[in-house]
């Protein structure tokens, strides 16, 4: 794998930006206002950071860019090293965009639920490490370094949750930080396998991954540690069966913590099966592979129907993501261009989608003091511009044609059918069973005679509108034309697998093989046109 050092800490100046912002917001004597307008301010200028150095990123360079390297823990061989190739440099991109929303949307969050006189400097501080340590777990090239960002992550978050979340924040949290920390002790005790094999093979310990890569694993070690790794990133991301703990956090985190939570947190799970699973332990991908696809299936279908049978509106945008996960680890596992970039673009576009749904969710809880389904009822009479942002939102998660969830999704089906045809098949329904759900849940919420208590709903704000219009404006955008992200994501996954011996399926060339009497030498490639045998035989690389 190449790696292009850089004279300019690209990644280093983008996450020092909003961890000095969070020091400074820690200073006595900034009044309220004050605090937020600091938090935007810095959130912005990380932004527009990220936003220059992706222009930088040369899409045509297979490898990671805007490296650096140098000794930490030198007894152990640590080293702080960052790097980014299109996977992670998609996922930076949607952290900048996604922490200036949530900052503006959740301006008046922190004297709502917890008005004491640090509660707002605390909770803009939280969200600004929040940002850096979003930033740190996509870019580190040392899978200790991106251990500690790992689980340092879940500091932050379980304040977020626990000081400022619902009525059961205490519970949430608590159940988040522990599935997470079992997580981060499996990967652990995988991370010091790998650590003793590079002793014992190079002769000297490392954590780099690229130099990780090059170890020669037995069969049945590289089974253990690629679990160790698969079930700490199946709790984060979450994939079924690992999901209880997410509809729990994301119903009682506040509604930005929500964003975060389901929209970029979850990713780190998902990059890790890309960055970790697949380089590190090929043979062992491969073998558990089928598997993962099972288990996504499984979690596309149970997620919508539990997501349909759902009362609360936070909970139900929660189930619907894990759907979402199953088709990303689907994609990802499928092992070919069109499904990892899917997963990978996927990735992006739940984040958008999702987090458009959470702040609409929160635009409406903020007005009835409910998250029940059944209190709201014909509310866009009276808040049209939130109803229509509650149904582009609620498009764009069932992958409408010309939003940016469809072109993700059909690359991972496309993907996904190359190698699993059943799979593909199957995971199809779960786009039908995600029509039901987004559009039951609008129809009882916005549409139908106005529910009591609703005469005198307010429409969105100025506020409001500039925190959901951004979002909106990319779902769209995405939509019609994802070109410049698919540039920047399937080179880096192409090489991703290649790094594992893993490449997309070759086509039955029928023509290449024995063909039976009365053929008329098309070239057809479908192995419906061969005979048993000869299928046999292609299948046995006999013929391509």
């Amino acid at each position: 794998m190449t790696v292009y050092h850089d004279s300019f800490p690209w990644l280093t100046i983008i996450g020092l930006i909003p961890l000095v912002g969070s020091f400074l917001l820690l200073v006595p004597g900034f009044a309220d206002l004050a605090i937020k307008r600091i938090a935007l301010l810095v959130s912005l200028v990380t932004l527009g950071w990220v936003a220059v150095m992706t222009a930088d990123y040369n899409v045509h360079k297979a490898g990671f860019q805007f490296a650096q390297s140098t000794s930490w823990i030198g007894q152990f061989g640590i080293r702080y090293a960052v790097g980014t190739d299109g996977i992670g440099l998609v996922l930076i991109l949607l952290v900048a965009v996604l922490v200036p929303v949530v900052i503006l949307a959740s301006w008046h969050d922190a004297e709502a639920a917890r008005p004491t006189a640090t509660s707002v400097r605390t909770f803009f501080s939280l969200l600004l490490a929040m940002e850096t340590l979003m930033i740190g777990v996509f870019a580190a090239t040392d899978v200790f370094l991106f251990y500690v960002f790992f689980e340092a992550m879940l500091i932050p978050m379980y304040f977020i949750i626990g000081a400022f979340g619902g009525p059961q924040r205490s519970y949430a949290a608590v159940k988040f930080l522990l599935y997470s920390l079992v997580g981060g002790l499996l990967m652990l005790a995988a991370m010091i396998g790998l650590y003793v094999q590079s002793v014992h093979q190079l002769g000297h310990g490392t954590f780099d991954i690229f130099a990780l890569e090059k170890l020669h694993l037995s069969t049945g070690l590289q089974d253990w540690l690629f679990l160790g790794f698969f079930i700490a990133f199946a709790i984060k991301a979450p994939l079924w069966p690992f999901h209880t703990w997410l509809p729990d956090a994301g119903a009682e985190s506040p509604i930005g913590g929500s964003v975060l939570l389901v929209g970029v947190l979850d990713k780190v799970g998902t990059f890790g099966f890309l960055r970790y699973c697949i380089p590190l332990f090929p043979s062992a991908s491969k073998t558990f592979a089928p598997y993962v696809v099972a288990l996504g299936i499984v979690g596309i279908l149970y997620g919508a129907l539990v997501a349909m049978a759902q009362r609360d509106l936070k909970r139900l945008v929660s189930y619907t993501s894990v759907a979402h996960f199953g088709f990303i680890a689907m994609g990802v596992f499928a092992f070919t261009s069109q499904g990892g970039t899917g997963a990978v673009l996927y990735m992006v576009n739940h984040g958008l989608s999702t987090g458009a749904l959470f702040l609409v969710v929160g635009f409406l809880i903020a007005r009835r003091g409910s998250r029940n389904i059944d209190d709201f009822g014909g509310a866009a009479k009276q808040a049209p511009i939130l109803g229509g942002a509650f149904l582009l939102a609620g498009l764009s998660s069932l992958a409408l044609p010309g939003l940016n969830s469809f072109v993700s999704e059909f690359l991972v089906l496309v993907g996904t059918f190359t190698r699993y045809r059943a799979a593909a098949v199957v995971a199809t329904v779960g786009i039908i069973l995600a029509a039901l759900y987004v559009l039951i849940a609008y129809q009882r919420t916005m549409q139908g005679p106005l529910k009591a208590g609703l005469e005198k709903m307010k429409d969105l704000d100025v506020r409001e509108i500039a925190v959901i219009s951004p979002v909106l404006a990319l779902v769209v955008v995405l939509g019609v034309y994802p070109k410049p992200l698919i540039d920047i994501i399937k080179p880096s996954v192409t090489a991703t697998y290649d790094r594992a011996n893993r490449h997309d399926p070759a086509p039955l060339d029928a023509s290449a093989c024995p063909l039976p009497g009365g053929y008329d030498g098309t070239g057809k490639t479908l192995p419906d046109f061969l005979t048993p045998a000869q299928y046999a035989a292609v299948k046995q690389g006999a013929c391509s």
